[in-house]
């Protein structure tokens, strides 16, 4: 196939690529973080309103309809007006607009609420209220987050959150506190905040997820990392991976960073200096990718994640998505057992919540020889789908950024 590439493009005109071989040239486009291809044989005019609706359309996370909702309460409160829409600050300091569902408001409270939109991505939450009641006390410059009915409570470690607290995770409570600093100034010099998140239909909804067996019980967990739904397609995420390397070589770059999602990408940006195009999102597909790499002539190939996704395929599985595979608690008590952990420290692993649980009990009992064992089996199993045709270095980043082991080991 012979490409034509475009980055960022307001307007495009093109023609088929002169002096080729093949008579169906393909245009790939790059625009904000996404790849879109188009195929076609003569001139070609469009704009970019045309480009987007060839793309699977994002959604919003929980963690952002409970911001959005939080962000319209106490604008309604200081305003003394119904809000119908709010912009939110997301993560890496993008806005998104959120419309407000419903808006109920005193002087000193409201009540907002958001429909979950997942986009074009099969979440059971799609469609879900979030609702949040915001009122206001004497804790002067303090905001609180809790759970209400439908939001589930940990119960079992390895989460990364506190036992017998709601289920909301760290980057949701971030954004409420950023995105209410940004407005409430004034109202947090002479109140404190208390903000409750519901889900009425969470205690059902929870049943189809993994919720119950990771212990969070009673309702769904309020969570994200970017604010933003990315759409879970098989075809189109493996085409996005191709059109990436094929983007990485055309410009002349033969070294990619392959990453299991956005936080490992933004923590890997800390020890490569690669250009942008040069990160590569794997996602799920750890095999599919590193065979591209391989077929495409890609020279050396960063692998890096967490402890959950490394180590699933430290078990040699290519498909790493939630719904498709488990980790083997067995198989993480045996990689402990060989690296010198007691028969206890072993039947503490076997009966571990999360592959982050077992991190934490490994890291608590200084046993570091476990990570580089996981992370050269990953290496080992990298290496064989790729055929030796790549350099590979695997890194295991612990949930703050800093990395547990590289693989081999410099």
């Amino acid at each position: 196939m012979d490409f034509l590439f475009i980055q960022n493009p307001t307007k495009i005109s093109c023609y088929k690529a002169v002096g080729t071989s093949n008579s169906n040239a393909q245009l790939l486009i790059f625009h904000k973080e996404n790849f879109i291809t188009f195929n076609f044989k003569d001139t070609l005019d469009f704009t970019l309103e045309e480009v987007q609706k060839q793309k699977l359309r994002k959604g919003f996370t929980t963690g952002t309809c409970a911001t959005a909702s939080a962000k319209a309460a106490i604008l309604s409160i200081i305003k003394q007006q119904k809000v119908e829409g709010v912009d939110v600050t997301l993560p890496k300091g993008n806005s998104i607009k959120i419309k407000i569902e419903n808006c109920k408001f005193t002087e000193n409270s409201a009540r907002c609420s958001v429909i979950k939109d997942a986009g074009d991505d099969p979440d059971v939450t799609h469609g879900a209220e979030i609702i949040v009641d915001v009122s206001l006390n004497e804790n002067i410059n303090q905001i609180e987050i809790d759970g209400g009915e439908g939001v589930g409570v940990v119960t079992k470690p390895g989460l990364g959150l506190e036992i017998n607290k709601p289920a909301i995770n760290p980057i949701p409570k971030q954004m409420i506190n950023a995105n209410l600093n940004e407005i409430a100034k004034d109202v947090l010099a002479k109140n404190g905040i208390r903000i409750v998140i519901s889900v009425p239909k969470g205690k059902e909804l929870a049943l189809k997820t993994d919720n119950p067996r990771l212990g969070i019980i009673g309702g769904i967990s309020i969570l994200g990392t970017s604010g933003i739904v990315i759409p879970y397609s098989t075809a189109s995420f493996a085409a996005s991976i191709r059109q990436n390397l094929d983007v990485s070589l055309a410009l002349g770059n033969d070294t990619v960073v392959l990453t299991t999602g956005g936080r490992s990408e933004e923590f890997s940006k800390t020890f490569v200096d690669l250009p942008e195009h040069c990160f590569v999102t794997m996602g799920d597909f750890s095999g599919y990718t590193i065979q591209q790499c391989a077929k495409k002539g890609i020279k050396k190939a960063y692998v890096v994640g967490f402890i959950g996704k490394l180590s699933k395929m430290a078990m040699g599985v290519k498909q790493t998505h939630v719904k498709g595979s488990k980790v083997d608690m067995s198989f993480l008590a045996d990689l402990a057992k060989n690296s010198g952990a007691n028969e206890e420290l072993v039947e503490q692993i076997k009966k571990a919540n999360t592959a982050r649980h077992v991190q934490e009990i490994i890291q608590e009992n200084q046993l570091n020889e476990f990570f580089i064992k996981v992370c050269s089996k990953v290496y080992d199993h990298m290496i064989e789908y790729s055929e030796n045709k790549v350099v590979l270095e695997v890194v295991l980043f612990d949930f703050d950024g800093s990395i547990l082991t590289r693989y081999p080991e410099k």
